[in-house]
């Protein structure tokens, strides 16, 4: 009878244990079958978004291709966000380096060290936290996108899905809500205004212009004309 028991348990574990790996390859290949969609197409709903609606924010987006966003802005954003865009493979490991060392510094004022690839990764795919589950998949993610989408359909995306204000989504709302115009015809000026909000966009306003906006984006434009003379900048911000 015991023998019996102990094969009726043995049978039925396997059973659980075949149906979790079924479980598991299924949602792989789930999620590996959206991002290689989302290669030509854009996420229906991000979960920022979607809390962002559900809170009460609301939400403004207007996807556009990257054609129809002004270069002033993909310059803008790489000046203020990562710099070594064009040429990491998703992580920039020196500023990762030092934000660690400031936040054990610091544990009180975290600092951020994202790349453009993490943000696009951690904004499409996951959701909002520090969390070590959320930055582990955050690594996985960052790491697919850069091998299958490829430099501009990252900066593209993000110029997409990109909180830009409360409830604002992208830089096609950002545009229009700001500056009553199209992305494709933002000035260098407009552009890093939008750019310099975006460490903490609800708090950093651009209308009415909160004080660091107007001081981060005299620094950005600056940037920008370093940076506009960079082949590779200049590679990755022109469409193909």
């Amino acid at each position: 009878m015991k023998a019996k028991n102990r094969k009726e348990k043995q049978s039925i574990g396997r059973r659980i244990w075949r149906w979790t790996k079924r479980i598991f390859l299924i949602l792989f290949l789930a999620q590996l079958l959206y991002i290689v969609v989302l290669k030509w197409i854009y996420p229906p709903v991000t979960l920022t978004q979607l809390s962002s609606w559900i809170s009460g924010d609301g939400l403004k987006r207007d996807y556009v291709s990257g054609k129809n966003i002004s270069p002033n802005l993909k310059l803008a954003v790489i000046a203020s966000e990562d710099q070594i865009f064009p040429d990491h493979s998703g992580f920039d490991w020196k500023n990762i380096k030092k934000a660690m060392e400031y936040n054990q510094k610091k544990p009180n004022r975290i600092r951020g060290a994202s790349t453009i690839s993490q943000q696009v990764a951690k904004n499409v795919f996951l959701w909002q936290g520090r969390d070590w589950l959320r930055k582990g998949l955050e690594i996985y993610f960052t790491k697919m996108i850069e091998w299958i989408w490829g430099k501009q359909r990252i900066l593209d995306v993000y110029l997409n899905v990109i909180e830009t204000g409360k409830g604002i989504y992208g830089a096609e709302a950002a545009s229009q809500t700001y500056f009553g115009k199209p992305a494709k015809a933002l000035s260098r000026r407009e552009a890093a205004m939008i750019a310099a909000c975006l460490p903490n966009p609800k708090v950093f306003t651009v209308k009415p212009p909160h004080r660091q906006v107007l001081q981060r984006s005299a620094w950005v434009m600056g940037q920008m004309s370093f940076l506009e003379k960079d082949e590779d900048v200049q590679r990755v911000i022109s469409e193909p």
